[in-house]
């Protein structure tokens, strides 16, 4: 059973940092591509960042420079560090993997970033 669960959330004031980290059980993990993905209240769920088996990273537009992925695989945890954090960066994030033999995504539980002052 695969499980994915997301941590780190919280309420930070614009300008700030905060590091999600999403522990993953039930999969290969180290093989595995891991995404970041975010929705806003009234908008659609988007990708924000992607690590792939290898460490080749993807990042929105409007993260870049700004977030960074990263994995650690002995701990099977994919980790989203966030600086320069911004409102608009207010969602729910939520850590993701796709099953391509199966043809399932897989998602945690999400966890609440709030920016504001």
């Amino acid at each position: 059973q695969v499980q994915l669960a997301e941590s780190g959330g919280g309420l930070v004031q614009p300008g700030g940092s905060l590091r999600l980290s999403c522990a993953a059980s039930g999969i290969i993990f180290s093989v595995k591509t891991m995404n970041w993905y975010r929705q806003a209240p009234g908008k659609q769920r988007e990708l924000v960042a992607r690590i792939t088996s290898d460490g080749n990273t993807n990042y929105a537009e409007s993260v870049k420079g700004r977030f960074t992925i990263s994995r650690d695989n002995a701990k099977r945890t994919v980790f989203l560090q966030m600086n320069g954090l911004k409102p608009e960066d207010t969602a729910v994030y939520y850590c993701n993997v796709y099953n391509a033999y199966q043809k399932v995504d897989y998602w945690g539980q999400g966890t609440q970033v709030t920016v504001s002052s």
